[in-house]
């Protein structure tokens, strides 16, 4: 009998460990966002730093795992196999949850998570009890910590709207006393705001970091408790001399300090804090299986027998999982690809710049920009001229005119990571200290949201593409409880009603998933990485234009060819599920010319002055891989719309010599992309030489096409498809040409002028 509850603690175990690594991925925005965002320090300095915080907060974080023991349900209440399938249910559901939103890109909670996929398993148990039992539903309170899951909800909505009011209201005030340029006021009101700052900082860790660090005695903690306003002044009287003497004698730049000494507390605070919401449920598993061995051992209790009372008390955690836990932490934020992921979603909904949006624009986040844009203009006619013109200069952004420092912007700047990190250091605190239940990742990433805002990151060309991408992040943070607490009672249910056999089909389904995940996420980084793409920090000259010009025709060419060949080959076959696909798959051919079309403007601003001429040749060669792209796009979706519209299939002789097109274009494809991919630029004239012969052959064949009609053809819907598709084809032959003949104008004076 213990064998079996030894293989769910060993899968617990195994779980514990995928989960810390989902868990710290998703919750390196807390930590991480600021100090990369504004570039304070480098990179490796950052995970450092972060590093340090999180070894530091695991190795020594307390070993009250309340939450999963009590914090949600009452273990009273349930027996120890009943305590063993709510565990089993709840980390194999944050596993995927968590792991799914990291895939994703998208922040979420992970107390928020592990609350209720608790509360769903819980939930899901009592109520399988009560079926069984008296049948009264009206039980289940006395299963639940109704008041517990009550103000986790409410702390969800509190955080989120204050966070985001205080980020922005204290981000604005800082920007007007420090503006842009904020280096020559710093000089002046640094040492204050340094004060301000080291002291809210140290003020985050003595009340949200150390109250759970294990060597903390009770009696220090009660001495903080009492002396806290006495703290606090005197850190900031000695942070304000200390900042100003960094500053004046060591030439430290203190927002620089700020940024380090926050992203560390903050790391600190997360692993010590939220480090149970990866074992806290393994951990209590397994306090809860030496509770009940004990009883075995002594008294033959069976699992179905003992209620899990024993879970009510305060049991510490052994030392060595959290060293070992810390180590997971540790290695995962440095080597996990999807924790970068996450932290540049944070990133690019908060940067200072413009740029490619990763999020579409919907009905609400258009609504909430033209109504806010409505409101600005009506307070703008309102305020007087003096004062609003005083306070536009305050938010008036440097041109950095050098193309070097436009390489290495950051994006933003250190006096709004200060701020992102100072606000949710402070919010944090006061939650904690008041004892309300928050989320570390809802609180740091609204401040940034709110600290974005108010430092005018959103402009009209932004702003609809960022509030949509807020408003993604927000849905998705409501979906985690609904599917955390769906999912959790769904995977309850199903282990206790079908036994051993179930739970192992579960953890196989849920390691192939991960694995899955994870396979496919490494494929699509890959595949973005090897895609080149312009973006305001390119530096182009002419032999670069020529390059990455070439680079993106011998794509495209690619895309076009097997597109056609997969497409022919299929109408003829009157294959609806391929066509289907390739219906499907022409849009990656139609984005990648929109995004390329989509960074024509960081194109022209990265040209060197001497290399402006290019910028009409590369918005020409955009112009002609469009119409090649809209000609297979046309062939594509008409051959589809055909078979699906159950018309009659191509006849022979009509496939045979599309076809044969496919043949000749495959030809002349695969010359034009090894032309372009090993630069033998002279190629092109013997293959614009070639040209009009694949092009008579195609008109031979709307001639014949012709005749048929006048002699045997009698289906009017395949005349109108054949004609299409010829006809198309000769256009994409027309713009391929055009396109090739550009490029070697182009490539020939370019070449006279080196």
């Amino acid at each position: 009998m213990e064998d079996v509850y030894i293989v769910m603690l060993v899968a617990l175990l195994a779980l514990a460990i995928t989960d810390l690594v989902v868990g710290v991925s998703n919750d390196a925005i807390n930590f991480l966002n600021s100090a990369i965002g504004s570039k304070a320090v480098s990179m490796r300095t950052i995970l450092i730093v972060a590093s340090l915080g999180v070894a530091v907060g695991a190795i020594f974080s307390s070993g009250l795992m309340e939450v999963a023991r009590k914090g949600i349900f009452l273990p009273g209440q349930f027996y120890f196999e009943e305590i063993m399938i709510i565990f089993m249910a709840v980390m194999i559901t944050d596993v995927l949850l968590l792991d799914f939103f990291n895939s994703l890109g998208l922040p979420t909670s992970t107390t928020v998570s592990i609350v209720f996929e608790l509360l769903g398993a819980a939930v899901c148990v009592a109520a399988i009890k009560i079926y069984a039992g008296s049948g009264n539903f009206g039980e289940l309170t006395t299963y639940i910590n109704t008041s517990k899951a009550t103000e986790i909800i409410l702390g969800i909505f509190l955080a989120v709207f204050i966070a985001f009011i205080v980020g922005a209201v204290v981000q604005y005030i800082s920007r007007f006393i420090f503006s842009f340029q904020y280096e020559k006021k710093i000089k002046y009101a640094g040492a204050a705001f340094g004060g301000v700052s080291l002291t809210a900082i140290l003020f985050f860790i003595l009340i949200k970091g150390l109250k759970s660090v294990s060597f903390i005695s009770d009696e220090t903690l009660v001495f903080i408790n009492e002396n806290t306003l006495f703290i606090i002044l005197g850190g900031l009287v000695l942070f304000t001399l200390l900042s100003q003497l960094l500053m004046s004698v060591f030439k430290l730049n203190i927002l620089r300090i700020i940024i380090v000494i926050g992203t560390f507390a903050l790391a600190l605070a997360f692993a010590g804090n939220d480090l149970v919401n990866f074992i806290g449920v393994p951990i209590a598993a397994w306090q809860s299986f030496e509770i009940w061995q004990a009883m075995y051992q002594a008294s033959g209790t069976l699992p179905s027998e003992l209620l899990m009372t024993g879970l009510s008390g305060e049991v510490a955690t052994p030392s060595f999982l959290l060293v070992i836990a810390g180590g997971v932490m540790v290695a995962t934020i440095w080597f996990s690809g999807k924790a970068r992921a996450v932290v540049d979603t944070g990133i690019n909904l908060s940067r200072q710049g413009d740029g490619v949006e990763r999020f579409e624009p919907n009905f609400l986040s258009r609504s909430i920009v033209r109504y806010s844009v409505i409101m600005g203009n009506a307070f703008s006619i309102i305020l007087p001229a003096p004062i609003k013109n005083r306070i536009d200069t305050k938010f008036d952004k440097p041109v950095n005119h050098s193309r070097s420092k436009r390489i290495d912007a950051p994006a933003f700047d250190m006096v709004r990571a200060s701020v992102n990190l100072v606000v949710a250091s402070v919010l944090i605190s006061i939650g904690t200290s008041l004892k309300l239940p928050l989320s570390t990742t809802y609180v740091t990433f609204m401040v940034a949201m709110g600290t974005s805002l108010s430092d005018r990151a959103w402009d009209r060309e932004s702003a609809v593409y960022r509030v949509a991408g807020v408003l993604n992040v927000i849905g998705g943070w409501f979906v985690t409880a609904l599917v955390a607490f769906s999912a959790a009672a769904i995977f309850a249910a199903i282990i206790y009603y079908g036994g051993t056999i179930a739970l192992a089909l579960l953890i196989i389904i849920a390691a192939i998933l991960v694995v899955r995940s994870t396979v496919l996420y490494s494929r699509k980084s890959r595949e973005e990485k090897n895609k080149k793409r312009f973006n305001r920090a390119d530096i182009i000259t002419i032999n670069e234009i020529t390059a990455e010009t070439s680079e993106n025709i011998s794509s495209v060419i690619s895309g076009v060819n097997k597109m056609f060949t997969k497409t022919v080959d299929n109408l003829g076959y009157h294959d609806l599920s391929k066509l289907k696909k390739n219906n499907k798959s022409i849009k990656k051919l139609e984005d990648e010319i929109d995004e390329l079309k989509g960074n024509i403007f960081y194109f022209i601003k990265s040209l060197d002055e001497d290399s402006v001429e290019a910028s009409k040749f590369y918005i020409l060669i955009l112009d002609y891989l469009q119409d090649m792209v809209q000609s297979i796009s046309f062939i594509t979706r008409n051959s589809y719309n055909h078979v699906h519209n159950n018309h009659k299939n191509l006849k022979f002789n009509q496939v045979r010599d599309l076809k044969k097109v496919d043949e000749r274009m495959q030809v002349l494809f695969d010359d034009i992309e090894e032309t372009f991919n090993n630069h033998e630029f002279g190629e092109i004239d013997r293959i614009l030489s070639e040209k009009q012969e694949l092009l008579d052959y195609v008109s031979e064949l709307i001639q014949k096409q012709i005749n048929r009609i006048r002699t045997s053809e009698t289906s009017p819907k395949n005349t109108k498809l054949y004609f299409g598709l010829l006809l198309e084809t000769k256009d994409l032959i027309g713009s391929t040409m055009s396109l090739l003949q550009l490029f070697q104008e182009f490539y020939a004076e370019a070449k006279s002028t080196i």
